[in-house]
């Protein structure tokens, strides 16, 4: 995507301008408004270790799985009178220590505390990595946390609350637990994001429930999208579920990390395997096919738990009040390769800076601020005075597919879309987070109302990038076209703009639609725009004005060029929308009357074509796709004229002659090309439309 001048915006070209202001990634976080929990008293030790060694976790693990839970002290420096953990020293020395392959001090913290006014406990399970290496939320230092809520009067659990990537997506949550069932957290490779595991299925995250397995969340179903009606809002373990998600290599200063002579002990076998990995979404002229599913590698457990013994690791159990001297946790901007639209260079970088401690986060003294399903918040609201009513959260949803050439237009005319399997990455430009998809479900909460310009990302795709208008009434925002947003292979991708380089135009609003695929784009503008189609889909590009006016424009790209098409002075009003029925028309009558020109009798699908009624049918509609382009060029001139009576009188003409085309084609239907014959009655269709927009229009041609 683009800043509207043409120019695409490498990341990389704009993040160390950004490092020193930065941002905390604070995985799970939220912080939508709501009404105030109670406060909270630390638990006395004696119990906090009880709650913590009945509920400590079993961890499943990624086989491919470079950074595990360890303790962060062997790293601690001295920094103007501080305590500090710095990124260099924290990821060289833990690899330094992994030499023989086993991961060092593998330890997990806790941390409980008590609701004064309620008889409610919860129990914080803190695991910290020396480096979160995500698809693009990598960072210095990683922090994940497991809440468990307790019944101090019933010794029940009430509610696990596993942590996700950010505020904006959704944590794993699971109401009612097994008081017998120890939690179960699936980490995500590289991420270490923590999905939940309460099914037999030990090993394996189930979104919904199927057969005598339950799902392992109780979050609610997306909101806004139909067909997503039935899918619990909640980010997951996508490579556990199908998916396929690229990895990229962290650079610092423009090199990989493992080049860097401060990190002597990090070789590229350090960082997730090549296999899994992309040196940048751009570098790929199509998306990977190859990458591997999630396996499950090594297991961890409490060394305290029966059954520790059958683990691959035995871990821990140190209270975090054991690491509260340390002040900071530290690093340099790190930065990755990824295009956006200049417009929001002044707010993507803080989700790649190091996090921050977790007891300086409102959460560590009030975990129910990480509840980020308010079903879950209500639940706990109507049983505990402590716990504050949940509010409206604002939610962009969409649902990311994959643009493919349609099997029923003919040759580079034609696309359809079809569901992905490879993730992409989302980003708003109020928020400095990239958050992933999910089975190509695109998920932002917690967005403040106004306007925002949203772009997606994916490996060895053309970006997409648009702007959204976020409701303050908590209702679900569905970004794209009805909740889709098509992605276009960058091998088959060319730049569509709209609009002068200077951007001087009027236009409000742009949309584009493929012959067969149907709209694909639609956003508001400020005067010019561009989106990536594909080469092979043949597009009418609406554009309206200030005033709502509508002018429509036919593009056909040059299957074999990559070079960029431009829409130089776009018009509104009938004189555009006349034009452009005479160039469709134009267009489908050439192909029509190319059938009585194929020498060997032929058309494109075998049909075949003699002098008799089947030769006459098809003549009959060319010259019946004939009177309609001289009729609509006729109505365009009439009004650059500025002549309304006339023109309006001449689209009448035009729609008595697109409905006669339109009997010709059902007379010439078996004698053409069934692709070509689905594209003549698509075109029609959509020059009909055109043509009543016209006749409705009040502006004449330009700023008239």
């Amino acid at each position: 995507m683009t800043d509207g001048t043409g120019a695409d915006v490498d990341r990389r070209t704009v993040l160390g301008a950004l490092a020193a202001a930065g941002g905390t990634a604070l995985a799970g976080c939220s912080a939508f408004e709501r009404e105030a929990d109670g406060r909270t008293s630390p638990v006395d030790d004696e119990t906090a270790r009880a709650l913590a060694t009945r509920f400590a976790p079993t961890l499943y693990f990624d086989s491919r799985e470079s950074w595990f839970p360890t303790d962060p002290r062997p790293y601690t420096s001295e920094r103007d009178g501080e305590t500090v953990v710095t990124g260099f020293d924290a990821v060289d020395g833990y690899h330094e220590r992994d030499g023989d392959g086993s991961p060092p001090n593998p330890t997990v913290f806790y941390h409980a505390v008590e609701y004064e006014s309620s008889p409610l406990a919860v129990v914080q399970f803190w695991c910290y990595s020396a480096f979160d290496q995500f698809t693009t939320n990598f960072h210095w230092h990683d922090w994940e946390v497991l809440y468990v809520f307790v019944d101090t009067e019933t010794d029940e659990p009430q509610l696990y609350v596993a942590s996700s990537h950010s505020r904006t997506v959704p944590n794993n949550e699971y109401l009612d637990p097994d008081p017998d069932m120890v939690p179960r957290i699936l980490s995500e490779l590289g991420s270490h994001s923590s999905a939940l595991s309460v099914n037999e299925a030990a090993d394996r995250f189930q979104r919904v429930a199927v057969g005598d397995l339950l799902a392992d969340i109780t979050n609610t179903a997306i909101e806004g999208i139909e067909d997503l009606a039935d899918v619990p809002l909640a980010y997951g373990l996508p490579r556990d579920e199908g998916s396929r998600l690229p990895y990229l290599v962290p650079e610092y200063e423009g090199e990989p990390i493992y080049e860097h002579e401060r990190l002597p002990s990090v070789t590229r076998e350090s960082l997730i395997d090549d296999e899994l990995t992309v040196r940048s979404f751009d570098s790929l002229t199509s998306p990977p096919t190859d990458l591997p599913s999630r396996e499950t590698g090594l297991v961890f457990r409490h060394r305290e738990r029966t059954g520790a013994a059958d683990a691959d690791v035995e871990y821990d159990l140190v209270p975090s009040s054991d690491l509260e001297h340390i002040a900071d946790f530290t690093g340099p901007q790190l930065s990755f390769e990824f295009r956006i639209p200049a417009a929001v260079e002044d707010a993507v970088a803080g989700h790649l800076t190091a996090t921050g401690t977790p007891w300086s986060q409102p959460r560590y003294d009030n975990p129910a601020a990480d509840i980020s399903v308010p079903n879950h918040r209500t639940a706990l609201a109507e049983r505990y005075d402590a716990i504050g009513e949940a509010a409206p959260i604002n939610t962009v949803v969409s649902r990311v597919t994959d643009v493919i050439a349609s099997d029923d237009a003919p040759a580079n005319e034609g696309l359809t879309t079809t569901e992905p399997d490879l993730e992409a990455v989302v980003l708003l430009e109020s928020e400095p987070e990239a958050v992933p998809t999910f089975d190509g479900i695109v998920i932002a909460r917690d967005i403040p109302a106004g306007d925002h310009r949203l772009t997606v990302n994916g490996a060895g795709r053309a970006p997409h990038s648009e702007r959204v208008t976020v409701s303050d009434d908590g209702a679900p925002t569905a970004a794209g076209v009805d909740g889709e947003i098509p992605l276009v292979a960058r091998d088959r991708a060319t730049k569509l703009e709209v609009g002068d380089e200077r951007g001087t135009s009027d236009l409000s609003r742009v949309a584009v639609e493929d012959d067969f695929a149907g709209r694909l784009y639609e956003s508001a503008v400020d005067g010019r725009d561009a989106v990536y189609v594909d080469r092979g889909g043949a597009y009418t590009t609406e554009v309206r004005d200030a005033d709502d006016a509508i002018g429509a424009y036919r593009v056909n790209p040059d299957p074999d060029a990559e070079s960029a098409v431009r829409i130089e002075r776009p018009e509104t009003g009938k004189a555009s929308l006349a034009a452009f029925v005479a160039e469709v028309t134009e267009e489908t009558r050439a192909e029509i009357a190319a059938i009585g020109d194929d020498d060997d009798g032929d058309g494109d699908d075998g049909a075949e074509y003699e002098d008799n009624g089947s030769s006459n049918a098809v003549t009959g509609l060319e010259r019946s796709l004939a009177a309609v382009v001289d009729a609509a060029r006729r109505a365009a001139e009439r009004a650059r004229a500025n002549e309304r009576g006339t023109t309006d009188r001449q689209l009448d003409t035009v729609l008595e002659r697109l409905q006669r085309a339109e009997e010709r084609l059902a007379e010439a239907r078996t004698d053409v090309p069934a692709s070509l014959s689905n594209a003549t009655g698509k075109r029609l269709e959509q020059a009909s439309r055109r043509t009543e927009q016209a006749r409705r229009a009040e502006k004449l041609a330009g700023g008239q």
